[in-house]
């Protein structure tokens, strides 16, 4: 069945979202807001449609030619003002499920809207009697073949043609056993960082390897299996930003809690090299459930000079053990799954006066927020489009204790 629509905005997710005349809301990727178009529907529920995009009778001022593509790359048909605007919306949408008034959003666009990615992870088929690498598509999880790399940096594109070429022969040349190894890894990462050049394997990330990843002016050692922003320049403003909010009212909360910290990079970014109130000592303590992150993070904090303890633990499964006072800023900065269902509403009744969150995802952080808020007030929030092209982005919001809440 086709019907015509009138997109209204688009979601979070990237999809273009218009109504039916029974009042169903429908979504449809590669719509944008203002358009109106032609789609075919695919997907129907009792309360929303999902729709193919088949024509496009009035576009937005704001569609381009998008170029080369991978998939993910939801935002390419749309000039990249008009993606930071969505994206804006989006965030303030979610945060409406919060709190009725919205404070007004920082927005921290990406200086690069393409081939920014310093860590890609491909994947490998065998189709039509030949090979493929590339990214997978959703929902049909079929491998597009990647020649260049619209979203890696040109350091990975540089180096694509010869990865390629080694990838295929470890699956097509050589002993029997080599070959089954290579085609159960299914997936090839690509990593690059200034100080190591290009590295790549397949499967498993090899053990006891580290890199040199180089944020905010200092350089970290990162196991080749652990985290790390995959935008080395919008990362770089996120954790400044982190910082300087720290260092604003350091005198009354200067220890620092740094909840799944990883390599400790906000951590160890908002102490090193700054110096300590007059007569206020600094603590940092950070909790990662990775092992060799937080072998990592040691070694990062005996490099620059800091003095701190981490913990190789879940956050959830250790806060009877962790201490909080009136005197701590918490960072806490979990994977895109939010926090662990009883961290939120431990950390509302903890004394701390300030809490930075830093999330990759608005729904999970609405969810945690909603608990925060009981005993927090939001005093500011920024967005970092870290993932341009994509639908994500990154956020950060900082919450400080309510005054009532601090007395009681």
């Amino acid at each position: 069945m086709t019907v015509t629509l009138k997109i209204e905005k688009n979601v979070y997710g990237g999809d273009g979202l218009g109504r039916l005349g029974d009042g169903r809301v429908c979504f449809v990727p590669g719509a944008f807001a203002g358009e109106t178009v032609k789609v075919e529907l695919v997907e129907q529920k009792k309360k929303f449609v999902k729709a193919r995009l088949v024509g496009i009778e009035s576009a937005s001022p704001d569609r381009v030619e998008p170029g080369p593509t991978v998939p993910g790359m939801v935002y390419a048909g749309v000039a990249y003002p008009a993606e930071v605007r969505m994206k804006q919306d989006q965030l303030e949408n979610f945060l409406r499920k919060v709190s009725k008034t919205v404070l007004p959003l920082d927005v921290v666009p990406a200086p690069r809207p393409q081939n920014y990615r310093n860590k890609v992870v491909y994947h490998t088929e065998r189709r039509d009697g030949r090979w493929v690498l590339g990214y997978r598509t959703e929902p049909e999880h079929r491998v597009v073949d990647v020649l260049q790399d619209p979203l890696a940096c040109p350091e990975i594109n540089a180096e694509l043609p010869a990865i390629r070429a080694s990838v295929f022969a470890l699956l097509t040349q050589g002993p029997r056993a080599v070959r089954q190894s290579a085609k159960s890894a299914e997936n090839v990462t690509v990593r690059w960082t200034a100080i190591d050049g290009v590295k790549w394997w397949m499967g498993d990330a090899p053990q006891g390897v580290e890199l040199h990843e180089t944020t905010d002016g200092r350089r970290f050692r990162v196991s080749a299996d652990g985290f790390y922003q995959v935008n080395p320049v919008v990362g770089d403003m996120l954790v400044k930003a982190v910082r300087e909010a720290y260092a604003d009212g350091a005198a009354e909360a200067a220890h620092l809690l740094d909840l799944y910290c990883g390599v400790g990079v906000f951590g160890l970014c908002c102490l090193a090299g700054g110096a300590a109130p007059d007569g206020v000592e600094r603590r940092l303590v950070g909790i990662e459930s990775g092992r060799s992150a937080v072998a990592s993070a040691k070694r990062n904090a005996e490099a620059m000079g800091v003095k701190g303890n981490f913990f190789c633990e879940r956050v959830g499964a250790s806060l009877s053990r962790i201490k909080v006072g009136p005197h701590h800023t918490v960072i806490v900065d979990p994977p895109r799954g939010g926090m662990e269902p009883n961290v939120p509403g431990w950390l509302a009744n903890r004394p701390a006066k300030r809490l930075f969150y830093v999330s990759c995802d608005p729904a999970t952080l609405v969810r945690d927020l909603t608990t925060l808020v009981r005993t927090y007030e939001i005093k500011r929030v920024k967005l970092f489009d870290m993932f341009p092209r994509t639908a994500r982005f990154e956020t950060f919001v900082q919450l400080e204790r309510r005054a009532a809440a601090r007395q009681a």
